[in-house]
């Protein structure tokens, strides 16, 4: 490894040497992620765009300066979940209800085209019908938390296009979760037939229910309290333990951990401590954490694996993938009332696959249900199509 090879011209003890690595790999990290970011702004494109790129750069598809490991990928999962309870935190909830509608046309839509595309596909390259059920599962998820933040640099969140993006997110994790169930029943037995969709959908009703009825009797308490204590920041610091409460539970559900970060931020929007747990949360956030959640979406691709006809089908999924969602979405927006150009900044916005397509296309992978070069695959589907967002939407709303 490379940074290991740098080490070993000072011959320190072992034990140093491991310390070290995690050391410098984190400077590389963030020195990378920020030069990137200005990079990236200065030709006229998002600043996470670069932190993205930067990381198929410094990960094993090109230079393999860094390479995954379990501690970035947790630091990655923190990452997340803060930038969902940052964006949660800073919405404006009535005006996110009055898209209710509109999100869950554009989400409904946008989850049938890609299935429908990615099981033809995969069934003409000659796979059986569960891989290519199985294909099309993973081409419906969305990872919202990209576009959260292109959004959030292009000022353009706090609009109806962005609620309605964060709305068919939500829906859209829920209805991709319910597939996958479903997806998996018919293939492996896992939880088939109405009894487990049944169970799965009170397992959602439940935890909305709960987290809604949380958050507007308890978590004003609870922050007030936190407010007269005398500790450094307690009210930060009880926003992230709510936040980190809210996606343990979201998980126990079955659910992505990002959905109840985003709720918890959603319930802690509606009390005085908002700007407050805003302000200093954007510092914690982008400061460290959120950094390893951009760089670690280019890593876990290793483009090296596709070879022969595999580049062609990931070539082909890459552009049904983008394809699907903006016309499946945008439609769906349209259907809600949104002109040409609303329409299809909600589809663009919904284009990125990120760590929710990796997690599903994993799951293939540990289940046997698909092989190491189909894993491959749409590992770099998700990769690109993640890549290729925060300029589509910079396009739509320049």
């Amino acid at each position: 490894m490379f940074i290991s090879g740098i080490l070993e011209l000072f011959k320190p003890s072992e034990m140093a040497v491991e310390k070290t690595e995690f050391l410098v790999t984190i400077i590389i990290v963030l020195v990378a992620v920020k030069l990137a970011g200005e990079l990236s702004i200065r030709i006229g494109q998002p600043s996470v765009f670069g932190k993205l790129l930067v990381g198929l750069i410094v990960g094993p598809s090109l230079l393999g300066i860094i390479h995954e490991t379990e501690l970035l990928k947790e630091l990655a999962e923190v990452g997340v979940l803060f930038l969902m309870f940052i964006a949660g935190v800073e919405t404006d909830v009535q005006e996110f209800l009055k898209t209710a509608k509109g999100a869950a046309i554009a989400a409904v839509m946008g989850v049938v085209a890609p299935l429908a595309a990615g099981y033809w596909l995969a069934v003409a390259y000659g796979y059986d019908w569960a891989r290519a059920l199985f294909v099309g599962t993973i081409l419906v998820a969305t990872s919202v938390s990209i576009s959260v933040q292109t959004l959030r640099e292009l000022g353009r969140l706090q609009t109806r296009e962005g609620f309605t993006i964060l709305g068919a997110a939500v829906i859209d994790d829920i209805l991709g979760l319910v597939t996958l169930s479903v997806v998996l029943g018919l293939t492996l037995g896992q939880g088939a037939g109405a009894v487990g969709i049944a169970v799965l959908g009170a397992k959602v009703v439940l935890f909305f229910a709960a987290g809604v009825f949380i958050g507007l009797y308890f978590i004003p308490k609870v922050l007030d309290y936190a407010f007269r204590l005398g500790v450094t920041v307690p009210v930060l610091t009880a926003g992230i333990l709510i936040a980190l409460v809210y996606a343990v539970g979201a998980e126990l559900m079955g659910m992505a951990g990002i959905v109840g970060a985003y709720l918890a931020g959603l319930m802690i929007s509606m009390t005085p401590h908002q700007h407050d747990i805003f302000e200093r949360m954007e510092s914690v956030g982008y400061s460290f954490f959120i950094p390893f959640f951009f760089v670690s979406i280019g890593i876990a691709a290793d483009a090296r694996g596709l070879t022969g006809d595999l580049i062609m089908f990931t070539v082909i999924a890459t552009f049904l993938t983008v394809l699907t969602k903006v016309i499946g979405c945008g439609a769906g927006a349209m259907l809600s009332g949104l002109d040409f150009r609303g329409a299809l900044g909600v589809g663009a916005g919904m284009v990125a696959r990120g760590e929710v397509a990796l997690i599903v296309a994993k799951i293939g992978l540990d289940s046997g249900l698909i092989g190491e070069a189909l894993f491959t695959s749409m590992v770099v589907v998700a990769i690109v199509t993640t890549v290729v967002t925060p300029p589509m939407l910079r396009l739509v709303f320049k």
